[in-house]
């Protein structure tokens, strides 16, 4: 007589992943499984899974990172569920709590992906992704560019230098700037000291505007509607 299998085999795998190597965790409905450790790629787990476990509907997860998306997204074109999963959600029981290790971390997300206490963050598409990247990457140069005028203002400060009261504000003028180019030191590592803060600033000024450009052109273009209806509220400005 043959005989069938009247439920699907399922696949549980949480991953651990780093730059260099990923711990990896496999269960199954009915067995715990095993932890290994492989090169950090997703195309060397789906070798594995396609040898070792064929026909199994594999679900996977890890952790959000520094290491993106591009591993849920592969594991997705295999046909593969994938989660990405916050860190905090991870449910560690007593000692568990204070244990932590690349092979505990794998297991503790196969065994909570296995029980179906895990729930994946929202992913963006690529286009939003990289949105994202470029409007960081502005809120990092807006804390350079505060941080370097703190510096200028310190340096001034600790050298007794007062800065006159038209030009003691936020908004650094281009003449406040050429008051700053103009003050003397009497040696001249003092002036090569602010000189060398002035050149950081004109370059993280002149980067911010550029990055700025760049969000609003790229918005007024593809999310023009959005753009110009959030500008028509009074104090909304372009970025």
């Amino acid at each position: 007589m043959k005989t069938e299998l009247s439920a699907e085999l399922k696949l549980y795998i949480g991953i651990d992943i780093h730059k260099r190597s990923w711990k990896v965790h496999c269960a199954t409905d009915l067995f715990s499984g095993k932890s290994f450790s492989m090169k950090p790629y997703p195309e060397e787990l789906h070798k594995y899974v396609t040898k070792h476990f064929p026909g199994y509907e594999v679900t996977t997860a890890y952790e959000a990172g520094c290491c993106g998306y591009k591993a849920h997204r592969s594991f997705e074109s295999y046909g593969w569920t994938s989660m990405v999963v916050n860190p905090a959600d991870i449910h560690r029981k007593g000692k568990e709590r204070f244990t932590k290790t690349d092979k505990i971390d794998a297991q503790l997300i196969s065994r909570e992906l296995k029980d179906g206490r895990l729930k994946s963050i929202p992913i963006p598409d690529k286009e939003r992704e990289e949105l994202r990247s470029l409007f960081r990457r502005r809120n990092d140069l807006v804390k350079d560019y505060r941080r370097i005028k703190s510096l200028i203002k310190m340096q001034l400060l600790y050298y007794g230098v007062h800065i006159p009261e038209e030009h003691d504000n936020d908004h650094w003028s281009h003449k406040f700037r050429e008051w700053i180019d103009k003050l003397e030191f009497d040696y001249s590592t003092g002036k090569g000291s602010l000189e060398s803060k002035m050149r950081s600033f004109r370059f993280i000024d002149k980067e911010l505007r550029e990055i700025s450009n760049q969000l609003r052109a790229y918005c007024r273009k593809h999310y023009k509607k959005d753009y110009y209806l959030l500008r028509s509220i009074p104090g909304i400005g372009g970025i």
